[in-house]
């Protein structure tokens, strides 16, 4: 496996070389996204938008031989895949999980992201009542604000999300409890404080623990979802009124730390920083102008499920990719913990994204920086 990544980085290190190494060992330009003359081929495409795909499994807990997503893993058109409790099987949980796992990484051409969101309390996929650790809300260990407690328990929970196979989880969430009546942050204990120190804090004691296993974590709801006092899941969520500058200091005191090995975008709208009203995940001026520019982050974002009803019901599929690539996401997440005629593969949404690229509504360059970017950290996943 990790053959595999290092020689697909020595080939994107051939064709995009540094400027540094462009400088000394050149004295003719070399061609850049920027300055390419000719498209690039249908395979290169293809494995490029490939990664850039995070699909969950429905309700497997096993992967059958004659099963469609192996074809979807064979020809790369999955990058990422994310584990909900539905995929977790109620007898021999861990065995039959862990076999899962690598029943799909078997299938993919380059090594998988695979995902979960671990938070802890009530966001805990891996629950006790299936045979695994305890692991206590955001909530509950910022009260404590003890880095023993928290160090203690993350490692537990990183160790155990190795030996499965998991290597990128959703957490920690660095959202600030200010809104004591908000649905879907502060009342399930979501939230680690409301003081942007302690959130800080105990989110890099966090991300400590989980890089002492080997697994990478996502920051999140980007630019903060802690004022909000209406669940994405449902609708648009407007935190115009409500939302305070601080929400971002945990990002931006992590990004310095150079602890920060992915963010995931939030669905809410704030027309202070965005003038055209757009949910974060769809905002050039949210994800390239505040996260890439002004926080200085060049590593991987995410975007949040794209199956939320704050997207799918106002901006129709086609569109939502479009405007959240341009903006500057990187991996699609489709959850697909939807209905079943709303489901969507990886093949449509693979053929969604080559067709915005083909007719320039998306530009090469952009597909191409997010494949670095993607490249890069699996290869500091798998080579650990």
């Amino acid at each position: 496996m990790k053959f595999r990544i290092l020689f697909l980085l020595f080939i994107i290190l051939i064709s995009c070389k540094t400027k540094e190494k462009t400088s000394q060992t050149r004295t003719t330009p070399v061609k850049t996204s920027k300055t390419r003359s000719k498209p690039l081929s249908e395979d290169s495409l293809n494995i490029m938008i490939g990664q850039m795909i995070l699909v969950g499994l429905n309700d497997r807990t096993a992967l059958p031989e004659n099963d469609t997503l192996r074809k979807d893993l064979r020809e790369g058109k999955i990058g990422s895949i994310i584990l909900f409790e539905k995929n977790i099987s109620k007898t021999k949980s861990a065995e039959t999980l862990k076999k899962l796992i690598s029943d799909l990484q078997a299938e993919a051409p380059i090594p998988l992201f695979v995902t979960i969101d671990e938070e802890g309390g009530k966001v805990h996929r891996l629950k006790e009542k299936y045979g695994f650790v305890k692991m206590p809300s955001a909530q509950y260990l910022g009260k404590l604000n003890n880095p023993d407690s928290t160090l203690y328990y993350t490692r537990n929970l990183a160790k155990e999300l190795k030996e499965l196979g998991i290597n990128l989880n959703f957490a920690p969430d660095v959202d600030l409890g200010l809104n004591k009546e908000n649905p879907v942050i502060y009342k399930v204990e979501r939230s680690y404080s409301d003081d942007p120190k302690i959130v800080t804090q105990q989110a890099l004691l966090s991300i400590e623990g989980h890089h002492d296993y080997g697994v990478k974590t996502i920051l999140k709801h980007f630019p903060g979802h802690g004022s909000s006092s209406v669940d994405t899941h449902l609708g648009i969520v407007d935190v115009t009124n409500q939302w305070k500058i601080m929400e971002l200091w945990p990002y931006r005191d992590i990004i310095r730390s150079g602890n920060c090995d992915a963010v995931m975008t939030a669905h809410i709208t704030n027309c202070h920083l965005d003038t055209a009203c757009l949910p974060a995940t769809l905002s050039k001026a949210i994800v390239n102008d505040i996260l890439r520019d002004l926080l200085q982050f060049d590593g991987v974002v995410f975007s949040d499920d794209m199956h939320m009803n704050a997207i799918s019901k106002n901006y129709g599929l086609e569109n939502a990719i479009k405007l959240s690539i341009n903006a500057g996401v990187d991996i699609l997440l489709f959850g697909n913990n939807v209905h079943l005629e709303d489901r969507i593969s990886a093949t449509q949404i693979h053929a969604i994204i080559k067709k915005l690229v083909r007719s320039g509504e998306i530009k090469e360059s952009r597909i191409e920086e997010s494949f670095r970017r993607i490249m890069a950290l699996k290869y500091k996943t798998f080579n650990q």
